[in-house]
């Protein structure tokens, strides 16, 4: 990946000192276009953040929605802050000894990299926000949002250094073209923690049964995994790094076919395992094929896009019920299972089905290997931090409301409003309703001027 940043750096010098001397060259118009292209899937990464505010808020309780709508903000301008100033230079400085890199940061040094820095903040947001929608419902705001610091600023970075900044695995031959490792596979481990060290929503297991927590708007889930299918071409296209006209259709056809695969094989296995077509698991389908070909979308052929789609989405049912059922690990909205089961699946697909090094391609299992130690190492260094990290947290303060807080909901608890206005279609008379309304919007509507206080006395 650095001699694909190196070449746009030296395009872009390129460009900008023959500006004022002469006419724009062909390389120089290259250049140009591959920065607009990155650019360009850079903003769709970032209207990503949409499509997971509104998969989180729709999966789960109304009396939660703006809880998660804060975060998914609070997320991503957090992540462009901290990753500008630390992140970038851990990722993808000067490396020592292959582990993280020493330099650039707030990007000194650096400056003509800031194109590129963009679009890798929005990747080291997307990784941080994954955890958002598994710990929905108990976990306090400043609690998560410590957690997102750790995550952008040194955890994720460090797994990005080793991959794409030219580290240790990078080394060894690991691949992974666009994250399902590196962003999917890390946030989900992180998922994983966080949710073990919360314990389960109330209610979710009594007396050794599992009841059902029903999200309160799937329609908006639905739009919501269209926005994220439709930022996915940004995702995996723009990780290109370059305007290819070769690569680039390649890498979104396979996207769009693994992630066509993921609903079909959803839809199909659910309707033979539990005889019906699940709404939920199906729309998490998709999302199981888009993390499956994150990882091989620039090194598989269209038919094994569809396969690796498929397989994924059996898989995301099946982990799903297991990390519900077996493990009890309360995820509200299947994130573990999309980004971790399906992230390690889309690693180790590329050992088997990359059409230059895969197993069923001739290549052996070499590749396979590697894209296993990868898997390894990164569980082991993520698993590790997170753990550490959230040990020593909760040494000083809780991260869960109280029982009373969950029950009332976040958004009045964290927030003091509510996502929805119910105040006119449940009370019939207003006078006798509850003081809660859209924030401070209804505060001060009911804020009287001393002038109408005086008449009133």
């Amino acid at each position: 990946m650095k001699k694909k940043i190196g070449l746009l750096v030296t395009g872009g010098l390129l460009v900008s000192s023959t500006a004022h001397a002469q006419a724009p060259t062909v390389e120089g118009l290259s250049v140009s276009l591959d920065m607009v292209w990155i650019m360009v899937a850079a903003l769709l990464v970032f209207f990503m953040h949409a499509g997971f505010a509104m998969v989180e808020s729709g999966f789960t309780r109304s009396k939660n929605a703006l809880n998660i709508l804060m975060k998914n903000f609070l997320t991503i301008s957090t992540a462009a802050i901290l990753y500008l100033a630390l992140g970038y230079a851990l990722m993808f400085g000067s490396s020592i000894a292959g582990f993280t890199g020493m330099d650039g940061f707030f990007l000194t040094g650096h400056e003509d990299q800031i194109g590129f820095f963009v679009f890798q903040a929005m990747f080291a947001a997307t990784c941080a926000t994954i955890i958002s929608g598994a710990v929905a419902e108990r976990m306090k705001l400043s609690s998560y949002i410590l957690l997102t610091v750790a995550m952008t600023a040194v955890i994720y970075p460090i797994v990005g250094h080793w991959v794409w900044g030219d580290g240790w695995l990078a080394e060894l031959g690991f691949t992974d073209f666009a994250g399902s490792t590196v962003v999917h596979l890390t946030g989900a481990l992180g998922a994983v923690v966080a949710v073990k060290f919360l314990g389960a929503r109330l209610g979710k297991y009594s007396k050794g049964k599992v009841n059902v927590i029903a999200g309160h708007n799937i329609p908006l889930g639905a739009l919501g995994v269209f926005i994220l299918w439709f930022g996915w071409f940004g995702f995996n296209g723009g990780s290109t790094l370059a305007a290819d006209p070769s690569l680039i259709p390649h890498v979104i056809t396979t996207t769009l076919l693994s992630a066509s695969g993921g609903v079909l094989a959803s839809a199909f296995y659910t309707n033979i395992r539990f005889k019906r077509v699940d709404a939920s698991l199906t729309l998490n389908g998709a999302l199981a094929g888009l993390v499956g070909i994150t990882a091989g979308t620039g090194d598989v052929s269209p038919f094994g896009a569809i396969i690796i789609g498929l397989i994924a989405g059996v898989l995301l049912v099946e982990a799903v019920t297991f990390i519900d059922r077996k493990v009890k690990l309360d995820d509200p909205v299947g994130a573990i299972a999309v980004h971790g089961v399906c992230g390690i699946w889309g690693t180790l697909a590329v050992g088997l089905f990359s059409t230059s090094t895969g197993l069923f391609y001739g290549g052996g299992i070499t590749q396979l290997g590697v894209q296993a130690i990868g898997v390894l190492a990164v569980s082991a260094w993520t698993v590790a931090a997170v753990s550490t990290f959230l040990f020593i947290v909760t040494r000083f303060t809780t991260i869960r409301v109280t029982k009373e807080e969950e029950i009332s909901g976040l958004d009045f608890v964290e927030h003091g409003s509510a996502a929805y206005e119910l105040r006119e279609s449940v009370f019939s008379d207003n006078s006798s309703a509850p003081e809660f309304g859209t924030g401070l919007v209804h505060r001060l509507n009911n804020l009287e001027s001393p002038s109408k206080k005086a008449e009133a006395n």
